[in-house]
């Protein structure tokens, strides 16, 4: 919808933009990755702004800083960011400093259990629905409650969670980075969802010289 229209604002001016439809669909994924949690509303209003303030296609962040000025950002994540945040927090989301409230009421309408064990292709359109339907609440100026953190940690777990604090130390590491790092443990084992996330923590873990386990006992 959103190149549509600046195809049809901005004729050869869009074009000139992108030399082969290779780099209209790269162009395109990314447009859609970065504009998560709005609303079709809240675009075609920023697309009429552009129409009538700019001679030329905006960029992404040019594109963002319209929609901001128009909504309001509130400080809510895109819903890709959102959706990271719950799933890696699913776990104890109680007990979680929230980027915004906004993430823990739709991870709590889609489902601790489902953030924490279902694959993204399964869960995130549900998550994307529940968090664009609290970020327009947010937008339209309702305040969310904090959740209420809990006085007890929660190890129903105590053998993971005891194995997370002792390898943490053993790596000299912070008990919030190793969790983070750990938090794959938590998944099915031979799930998709434990293989992605146990690949990311291997990223900033490489980083330290750390390999992280496979498994704990």
């Amino acid at each position: 919808m959103i190149f549509a229209r600046f195809m049809a604002i901005y004729g050869h001016k869009f074009k000139s933009c992108f030399e082969t439809q290779d780099e209209i669909r790269i162009a395109k994924r990314e447009w859609a990755l970065s504009l998560g949690g709005y609303t079709e509303a809240e675009l075609v209003s920023a697309i009429d702004y552009c129409k009538e303030h700019s001679a030329w296609m905006p960029t992404i962040s040019e594109f963002l800083k319209v929609l901001r000025n128009l909504t309001g950002d509130h400080g809510l994540p895109v819903a890709k960011h959102a959706y990271e945040e719950a799933c890696m927090h699913s776990e104890h989301a109680s007990k979680h400093q929230w980027t915004h409230p906004a993430i823990y009421h739709a991870g709590k309408a889609t489902g601790w259990f489902r953030l924490r064990t279902e694959d993204e292709a399964q869960v995130f359109t549900d998550f994307r629905y529940n968090y664009d339907v609290i970020c327009r609440r947010v937008r339209a100026g309702e305040r969310l409650d904090n959740p209420v953190p809990v006085a007890l940690p929660d190890q129903s777990d105590n053998s993971l969670f005891e194995f997370i604090q002792a390898w943490g130390k053993e790596h000299q590491l912070k008990p919030e980075v190793a969790s983070t790092w750990l938090f794959y443990l938590t998944k099915p084992k031979g799930s998709m969802v434990r293989k992605r996330f146990q690949q990311q923590a291997q990223v900033e873990a490489t980083a330290m010289g750390i390999e992280l386990p496979d498994d704990y006992q």
